[in-house]
């Protein structure tokens, strides 16, 4: 694996492996995505709850990273009209398409089949190269399914060695459904633990690398925020170290169903 490692989707598409998150990241936001471009991050993902958006396409441009050099992720909401929303967070952005819509949460009615098949058609016209889910439990996926027939690419999720589930991991396999992790470093509330850091020492890498690098080999994709450069170069630089089986099964013992969110909305 290095930087430019993708994962294939269901769609014959690629979706990078890992790229870069701002939730809340509004200081500076066009630099840091300047930045991370500039340091070899292919994926940037956002929302419009994030308040990022605006800032990301000025990053984009003031970048001169060419449109089919990066995967652009973005959400609507569960409130949304969601194909006309999709339009209008592309302008916001100032991008032509996205590569990857994902409905951000499903609403509290249900799993949203009015919204999915919104996305369905912004994919069918062109708005986005491939639609997913955020925040989705397999069973809300599979109404999804039956009422359209159209399987997530992606169901972006909370995703850690301290929360995860095995059962959406072989249902994602199932479907050839990617998942990908958000906050993949706890949001700083797990990066203490003991056996996480006599891992990081055993490889003389960070407890945060450690985390991001389980997540790329068990074959999950993974979007950890960062807003300082050294931070960005800390994430990306994951690639020139493997976690053995004996690391990666202390690791996977560590699942107490953890959210740093308060709940997994999955599990």
């Amino acid at each position: 694996m290095d930087p430019k490692t993708a994962l294939p989707l269901n769609t014959s598409r690629n979706m990078p492996i890992l790229g870069l998150g701002t939730w809340q990241l509004k200081d500076d936001t066009a630099g840091t995505i300047a930045a991370a471009l500039e340091l070899g991050y292919r994926l940037i993902d956002t929302a419009v709850d994030y308040g990022t958006q605006p800032g990301i396409g000025e990053g984009i441009r003031r970048s001169g990273v060419e449109r089919s050099d990066f995967y652009l992720v973005t959400k609507v909401e569960e409130t949304d009209d969601a194909y006309e929303a999709t339009r209008a967070y592309l302008g916001e952005l100032g991008l032509d398409y996205a590569d990857l819509m994902l409905i951000h949460r499903p609403p509290s009615s249900g799993p949203g089949e009015d919204l999915w098949r919104g996305l369905i058609k912004a994919k069918e016209d062109g708005l986005t190269r491939d639609i997913g889910v955020s925040n989705y439990s397999t069973d809300r996926i599979d109404r999804l399914i039956d009422a359209t027939g159209e399987v997530p690419a992606v169901n972006q999720i909370e995703w850690s060695p301290f929360g995860y589930s095995d059962d959406m991991l072989r249902y994602g396999r199932e479907k050839n459904m990617v998942i990908q992790a958000y906050s993949p470093l706890t949001r700083g509330k797990r990066l203490d633990d003991t056996t996480l850091g006599e891992i990081a020492g055993k490889h003389g890498k960070s407890p945060a690398q450690v985390l991001i690098r389980w997540n790329l080999q068990r074959g999950t994709a993974a979007v950890p925020k960062a807003n300082q450069r050294a931070h960005l170069e800390e994430n990306i630089d994951v690639f020139d170290f493997e976690l053995s089986e004996d690391d990666m099964a202390r690791l996977d013992g560590l699942n107490e169903r953890f959210s740093s969110l308060g709940r997994l909305p999955y599990a």
